[in-house]
């Protein structure tokens, strides 16, 4: 038998935990499968690459800070100019792209398709929807990361997709969090200390978590460090300095290694509007710390095993999620008993048991 090249497909590096996905799964990938390449609009992402991977990109950084639409059509482009060059090819279309599948299809390219998060965040437009069920069914596989995903897309989309959960490297994450930084914001221990990482737009639903910190501000001493970007900052800042909440709220722009910060903390928070499989979640739970999460579709229930392993909420309920704080401050021993049940039962996220998911299923169709 003879293997087929594997195009891995992602025009947008963002930031989070769909990008920490994509360069776990693709590196691995590289490492069993001999001519693997990744088409991208991002260069700056080839030092996060396997040597072995083969990047597909415009010449130019510049096209990295185009909008979206813009950076599919040159990724599409070079998707096509590769098929032109070699016509064995299995796509793999690292976030559910319509566009990708759509040209895939139409040269006779088998394509395996990774949706990434609940479909209450796509489109409401009827005929949208429709669209997108007719090009789902069109991928010769789709995955999902959860279980509670798979009953939403296959219910509505009429598919049968496969659940890969995200491979989850406890060593690794347990040995970044190990190196030592010079955090005074976290330093007193009279705090208790809260810690949310994410990107800030309206999927992560930034402002609530502030409004929670707000309405508790002068009843219990806390700190909040949130790291990430994006298009919310802005009204962030603007909350922030309108309510005082200088002293207590610092924001620190993602970083390459979050661990150390997140294991300085008491207590996650998240508070997504909608989810696939929050990876922040998982770390959190391996470095030990109690979560409060929305229950929001999908992941975050699963993930805490309906509650057992943390505290769950309605999205956007500021007010619940500052109770749920209090709670964790004057009941902390009662509290840590979930993360207990929380850390034991990550096994299900195994690194290896999961990537070897994905090598089973691109072996199924990289063949010829």
């Amino acid at each position: 038998m003879k293997e087929k090249k594997l195009i891995i497909f992602i025009p947008s590096v963002e930031g989070g935990g769909v990008e920490k996905n994509f360069f776990l799964v693709s590196n691995y990938l590289s490492q069993r499968f001999r001519n693997v390449s990744v088409i991208t609009a991002d260069k700056n992402i080839k030092s996060k690459l396997s040597k072995k991977i083969k990047l597909i990109c415009p010449k130019s950084n510049s096209w990295s800070k185009k909008k979206r639409l813009i950076k599919y059509l040159i990724c599409l482009y070079l998707l096509i100019i590769s098929y032109l060059n070699n016509k064995k090819i299995l796509v793999f279309s690292f976030q559910a792209n319509a566009y990708a599948i759509i040209i895939s299809k139409l040269f006779g390219l088998k394509i395996i398709t990774r949706s990434n998060s609940s479909s209450t965040g796509w489109s409401r437009n009827f005929i949208k929807q429709y669209l997108y069920k007719i090009i789902l069914n069109l991928s010769d596989q789709v995955i999902v990361n959860s279980y509670d995903f798979k009953k939403e897309l296959d219910k509505k989309f009429f598919i049968d997709s496969k659940v890969i959960y995200n491979p989850l490297n406890k060593k690794e994450i347990i040995k970044k969090s190990k190196k030592k930084i010079n955090f005074k914001f976290f330093k007193k221990d009279k705090f208790l200390k809260i810690i949310n990482i994410a990107r800030f737009t309206i999927q992560k639903d930034p402002m609530t978590l502030l409004r929670s910190i707000n309405n508790i501000k002068k009843k219990i001493p806390i700190k909040l460090l949130i790291i990430g970007r994006g298009i919310k900052k802005e009204e962030m800042l603007k909350f922030i300095k309108k309510n005082h909440l200088k002293r207590i709220v610092k924001i620190l722009p993602f970083q390459k290694n979050p661990f150390n910060f997140l294991k300085g903390a008491d207590l996650f928070i998240l508070t997504s509007k909608f989810e696939g499989l929050p990876n922040v979640l998982l770390e959190a739970l391996c470095l030990k710390k109690f979560v409060i999460s929305t229950k929001c579709p999908t992941g975050p229930k699963e993930i805490l095993m309906n509650g057992k392993a943390g505290d769950l909420v309605p999205a956007s309920d500021d007010k619940l999620i500052s109770k749920k704080i209090i709670e964790f401050k004057k009941n902390r021993k009662i509290k840590e008993k979930k993360i207990i049940i929380g850390y034991k039962n990550l096994h299900r996220f195994d690194y290896k048991i999961n990537m070897n998911k994905y090598y089973n299923l691109v072996k199924k169709f990289i063949y010829y």
